[in-house]
């Protein structure tokens, strides 16, 4: 039963107060403890382990998840750290064993075709390796963490949230209250049950395994002439997949089927199918059985470090928010590692909520922004579950059906070319609400990504992503000024920060790639870019330039509800009109 909520003229006494409570501290809670002090909000992030992650677990981070890292400045770190472990450029393949032939080629090349969009690249890194990174940056930025404490109950009222915290050594309680609260606590996440929230999906596919384990001979020749990555393994023993690190004798096998799954006389679905239930009475001589079959030869010396289960699940919630309650993470959407989706999507998340936490407690925003995380987050996560479940059915699971799955959506599209539909954005004029685009197609319309574009800054190379990430942000083309000076003062009379920069000038040149090209506009156009570095509005052109409008621009992305009204009066002093603040 969830715990009753308190009625809102009578909240739960409480020993702490802190704005945002966070439930659960691996990779999404961390990175929601580091991005909400990244804007200036205080926090604590409650973890009942003991400490930060001791296996690798997520390992294949995407261009989002590795672009937001490089905007709160862990992006050098992270690289040094993944090239340390992994070749930087690995490919993802298909194998009868390391020792067999290949079957097929997934991603020749983790990183072709990265260039045209993205600063940065797709990265393989260990979690019990990141999750360290964004701990130190999180504590540095003044974050609370606290481990081996878990939250056993919540309430709400109106105003605020109370939660009971224990210590899993002493068994002390503690009462927190807190105006918000990220449930980021997992695939079976008390706080979702607690909230009554229901799932929705395919559910349970497999009860798999993962081999944690060191080779004791050199696998270097079964390796010979392939790109070093992720190895899938189909054959007529198991089906799942190996990650090696960096020397090729030590990593993981994942395995999520046992058997010949070809066998027409076998009967489709889970749970009949007993090749599906891989950690029944799992031993460590099965174990090293399973994965002697997947290296290809037999009495191969190994040894096995540990032997975890888990179970490959493709579901969503109903609602990613209940009151003042927002579900994050795997406690958001459960899928399985195929297309490594899972801890990206958890961070982006945070990422999204991050920034509107921050609007609404400061006052900057309305409330009804929040609910935008919903509306923005949830049919991207349902997406992402559709996908990993696709890529779960094609690399693992054939005998499943094609049929039982959406058509497989392009990687950049996944990653970097997803959208937003909601308050938040300001759509073009009849312009038709997609999901997804291609990033080459989406040229800065709003509800996308911010389109990457080099410039020259004073003679630094930076992207047009460098310059977001905290604040609004207005981008003009080369005759823009008058929507930078306008900007400027709807910002400086609603009290919301903004940086305004006119592109094409000395100050902030173009280098290659045309901005207003990319962006859709004309020289005279500009586009508002939100702190989470989606693009919210933009102008074709300067018809309209004046404060009145950004003022009414600003107000919607912030579910102010101010109109142009109540704004056309005020009479605002001349912006200076230097290009760079």
């Amino acid at each position: 039963m969830p715990p009753a909520r308190a009625p809102a003229d009578q909240p739960p006494a409480a020993e702490l107060e802190v704005p945002v409570l966070i439930v659960g501290g691996s990779l999404v809670g961390l990175s929601a403890a580091l991005l909400l002090r990244w804007h200036g909000v205080d926090s604590l992030t409650v973890e009942r382990h003991s400490g930060t992650a001791i296996r690798a677990r997520a390992g294949h981070f995407h261009l989002r998840t590795i672009e937001i890292l490089r905007s709160v400045g862990l992006e050098a770190e992270i690289r040094r750290t993944s090239e340390a472990q992994y070749h930087p450029d690995g490919g993802i393949n298909n194998v009868e064993s390391l020792a067999g032939r290949e079957i097929g080629n997934f991603i020749p090349n983790l990183n072709a075709g990265v260039a045209e969009f993205s600063p940065t690249v797709r990265l393989f890194i260990n979690q019990d390796a990141l999750e360290p990174i964004i701990r130190a940056r999180a504590e540095a930025l003044g974050a609370q963490l606290r481990y081996s404490t878990e939250c056993t109950s919540l309430s709400q009222d109106s105003d605020g949230v109370t939660a009971v915290l224990s210590d899993t050594g002493s068994g002390t309680q503690t009462t927190v209250r807190a105006r918000y609260l990220i449930a980021a606590d997992g695939n079976r996440s008390p706080s979702r049950r607690w909230l009554g929230i229901g799932m929705h999906g395919h559910g349970l596919l497999s009860n798999s395994i993962t081999i944690y384990f060191r080779a004791l001979a050199d696998l270097g020749p079964l390796l010979a002439g392939r790109n070093q990555g992720v190895h899938y393994v189909t054959s007529p023993v198991l089906r799942g997949f190996f990650r090696l690190d960096r020397s090729g004798n030590a990593g993981f096998l994942s395995v999520n089927l046992v058997g010949d799954i070809s066998r027409p006389q076998i009967v489709t679905g889970y749970p009949s199918a007993p090749w599906a239930d891989v950690a029944d009475g799992i031993t460590e001589q099965r174990a090293l059985e399973l994965l002697r079959a997947a290296i290809g030869v037999p009495d191969f010396p190994v040894e096995i470090d540990d032997i975890a289960t888990w179970r490959a699940v493709a579901d969503g919630a109903d609602r990613y928010q209940e009151g003042r309650v927002f579900l994050a993470g795997d406690a958001a959407h459960v899928l399985p590692p195929n297309g490594g989706y899972g801890g990206n999507a958890g961070v982006q998340d945070a990422h999204n909520l991050a920034w509107k936490l921050s609007m609404v407690l400061t006052g900057a925003a309305g409330p009804a922004l929040l609910e935008t995380y919903d509306a923005e987050r949830r049919p991207v996560g349902d997406l992402t579950v559709e996908q990993a479940y696709a890529r779960y059915v094609t690399r693992v699971a054939p005998y499943l059906g094609p049929e039982t799955t959406q058509p497989l959506v392009d990687d950049f599209e996944m990653e970097i070319g997803y959208r937003y539909n909601s308050a938040a954005v300001i759509p073009d004029a009849g312009a038709e609400q997609l999901l997804h685009e291609h990033p080459r197609e989406s040229h800065g319309r709003p509800g996308g990504r911010a389109p990457h574009v080099w410039l020259d800054r004073r003679g630094s190379r930076v992207s047009t992503l460098d310059l977001l990430g905290r604040t609004f942000v207005l981008l003009a083309g080369p005759r823009g000024q008058d929507w930078c000076t306008a900007a400027r003062q709807a910002a400086q009379h609603l009290g919301v920060a903004l940086d305004a920069y006119r592109v094409g000038g000395a100050e902030l040149a173009e280098v290659g790639d045309s901005f207003p090209d990319s962006y859709g506009i004309s020289p005279s156009g500009a586009v508002v870019v939100r702190p989470d570095g989606f693009v919210g509005w933009r102008a074709q052109d300067g018809t309209g330039s004046s404060a009145a409008t950004m003022t009414d621009v600003l107000g919607t992305l912030l579910c102010r509800g101010t109109g142009a009204a109540s704004e056309r009066s005020l009479r605002l002093a001349p912006a200076d009109d230097g290009v760079q603040r």
